[in-house]
């Protein structure tokens, strides 16, 4: 609650700051699409494709193991009727066993997936942060936004951070 008065509050403060400047003098503003930098430049897509390779023979194995308990599931079912009663919960032991070791595979896949992304989301801003200064540096903006709710098309400089991203990349 209190992030979001701060946040709130920090908004309505600038927003102040902005029109009182800009009742002075023109300000030149721009506004940064972060979601469109990480789908669409060239250091993100790099950095998808890295991932990808990286996760991809666990996922395979995490898929074959689905697979597995499913047939293991299905067998259990189709003959449950015709096994002797220690058998059906030997086979069902064992199918539990397996569903925890599934599960336990699958959060571990999850949290290195979603540790790796974060920290090549992390260098990705980096790099868009560093752009988006020296932009605004040379063609002297006076205030560059990220996220916001709505801004208007000719405020967006997005491309001109991912081609600038792009030229560093070469």
């Amino acid at each position: 609650m209190k992030t979001k008065f701060a946040t709130l509050l920090a908004a309505l403060l600038m927003a102040l700051s902005v029109s009182c400047v800009a009742a002075q003098e023109s300000v030149k503003i721009g506004y940064v699409n972060t979601q469109r930098i990480f789908r669409d430049a060239p250091a993100a897509v790099k950095a998808a494709k890295k991932i990808e390779s990286e996760f991809s023979k666990r996922d395979q194995e995490l898929q074959g193991l689905a697979k597995q308990l499913q047939g293991m599931q299905d067998a259990l079912e189709k003959n449950a009727v015709t096994m002797s009663e220690s058998e059906r919960r030997s086979r069902e032991k064992e199918l539990n066993e397996l569903s925890r070791e599934f599960q336990r595979k699958q959060r571990e896949f999850r949290e290195d997936l979603n540790l790796r992304q974060n920290e090549e989301n992390a260098a990705i801003i980096e790099k868009a942060n560093k752009a988006i200064q020296q932009l605004a540096e040379s063609e002297k903006y006076d205030l560059i936004v990220q996220d916001v709710v709505w801004a208007s098309p000719k405020l967006d400089i997005t491309e001109k951070i991912i081609k600038a991203l792009a030229a560093e990349g070469k």
